[in-house]
């Protein structure tokens, strides 16, 4: 497809890249003349140089011939005008508006219906999500959710003492009593779509599928002990703070908020926004301040400033001090081996949460007659991808018991959801029209659900659903 990117900051550059690498024709747009020709030789695409709210630029840009634009500087009204614009030069262009401002997120509905926009981005609001969740659950490194949140792909550290270590997975759904499916295993360096008979190892990092009622129940079986978090101590005031503080107060959550920022603006704006939260004006990396505001004895920590090495530094410190909570919010995706080796809890990189999402959405719009990807997931930083599929009248699909439909390599069928019914599947179980179905595979590139058939049905799949 032909994508046009408008602006190569952090969030453009990471979007073109990772369409870049779907095998997309992208152009980029930019003013700077040294951002673009540093983002054109790194990843070695088409640039333009300009101002991409203007109608002449986008036709420099080749709208006219685009299926997709997604206008990603940092300003929001010039996001807009970008996309406003390409609907008027581009036939048949979708377009896609990066709106970070909080001011806006009360007429997100309205601006996308003037619009005529196909996606709104708030790469903040989608990392406090994931916080938020985060927090409800503080035993899970991370949690994404399908199908409105009916059910959860929650990925977790195997403890040492756990008592399923070495219990092969095709028993241990007798022993917890639980409909609960492990899909992914990451164990060092290597990434294993899990059989029947292969079992936990201590210190696996593992992503497996539960609805919400079980997912405490099996941290405990599995050994992680689980203690709601009371309290949490932010440093960074910026919007994911603010988000954070929003999300906490719609669902009610019994958490207390206290928020370190060293701009007494942003302090007095806070303070006024968040009656419920503690804004504390001062240096988040003084360690006194940190020790005198509890830093040792919190549930939770969150290091969330503009700056990645600041981030990591504190989250390092923090974990020192205590065993609190730690998430860590890390812009940069480029050192993610290294920062995988650091105890720095979980790590969000909100421009990844955002790249994911419009990725499934240019699959799903390159494949509009097919079984379409309607949410999509990075895991096992990036080495795997859980999706969801809404399944058609396929007579290679529908009504064939699982054991008997041959999957390519690396497949697993992890949950099917049907009439709001959440199914842990099994080999008896089938696919129905209508289902939404839950893959995890380490092939990339899914668009449709026909691609997890094995083109050669006589050769063994050698995956099972059974826990």
């Amino acid at each position: 497809m032909n994508i046009i990117v408008v602006g190569c900051g952090k969030v453009g550059l990471n979007l073109a890249d990772q369409l870049n690498k779907e095998g997309h024709n992208i152009t980029i747009i930019d003013n700077d003349e040294k951002e673009l020709r540093h983002a054109v030789d790194f990843l070695d695409v088409m640039g333009v140089h300009g101002n991409g709210a203007m109608p002449q630029t986008l036709r420099e840009a080749g709208i006219a011939e685009a299926d997709v634009l997604i206008a990603a500087t940092n300003q929001d009204e010039v996001n807009m005008l970008c996309c406003l614009f390409a609907k008027k030069e581009g036939h048949y262009c979708s377009t896609i508006a990066r709106i970070r401002d909080p001011q806006y997120t009360t007429e997100i509905k309205y601006l996308r219906d003037e619009l005529n926009l196909a996606m709104v981005i708030n790469p903040e609001m989608a990392a406090a999500k994931e916080i938020e969740r985060l927090l409800r659950f503080p035993s899970a490194i991370k949690i994404d959710s399908f199908s409105r949140g009916r059910l959860d792909l929650i990925r977790a550290k195997v403890p040492t003492e756990s008592q399923l270590v070495g219990i092969p997975f095709y028993k241990m759904k007798k022993e917890i009593g639980l409909d609960v499916l492990v899909c992914c295993i990451e164990r060092g360096e290597e990434v294993l779509i899990p059989k029947g008979s292969d079992c936990f190892m201590a210190g696996d990092e593992i992503s497996f599928i539960a609805s919400t009622k079980h997912i405490t129940e099996f941290f405990l079986k599995l050994g992680l002990k689980y203690t709601p978090i009371r309290d949490c101590m932010i440093v960074g005031g910026g919007r994911v703070s603010y988000y954070i503080a929003k999300y906490i107060e719609e669902t009610h959550l019994n958490l207390k908020l206290k928020i370190i920022d060293s701009n007494k603006e942003r302090c007095d704006f806070l303070a006024e926004e968040l009656p419920d939260c503690s804004i504390i004006n001062g240096n988040g990396i003084d360690q006194e301040l940190l020790k005198r505001e509890g830093i040792e004895t919190t549930d939770a920590f969150c290091s969330l400033t503009g700056f990645d090495e600041e981030n990591i530094m504190l989250s390092l410190y923090a974990g020192k001090l205590s065993k609190t909570r730690l998430i860590t919010k890390v812009n940069r995706i480029t050192f993610e081996n290294v920062i995988r080796e650091m105890n720095l809890g979980s790590v969000i990189y909100p421009k990844q949460i955002i790249a994911d999402s419009i990725v499934r959405y240019v699959r799903a719009l390159e494949n509009s007659k097919g079984s379409n990807v309607e949410t999509l997931y990075k895991i096992a930083d990036g080495r795997a991808e859980a999706l969801e599929f809404r399944v058609l009248n396929d007579p290679n699909l529908i009504n064939i018991p699982l054991s008997d439909i041959q999957l390519n390599d690396g497949v697993l069928i992890c949950g099917i959801i049907r009439n709001h019914r959440v199914i842990t599947p099994n080999g008896s179980d089938m696919m129905k029209m209508g289902d939404r179905v839950i893959i995890v595979t380490k092939n990339t590139g899914y668009n449709d659900l026909r691609d997890i058939l094995k083109m050669n049905n006589e050769e063994e799949s050698g995956i099972h659903y059974e826990l």
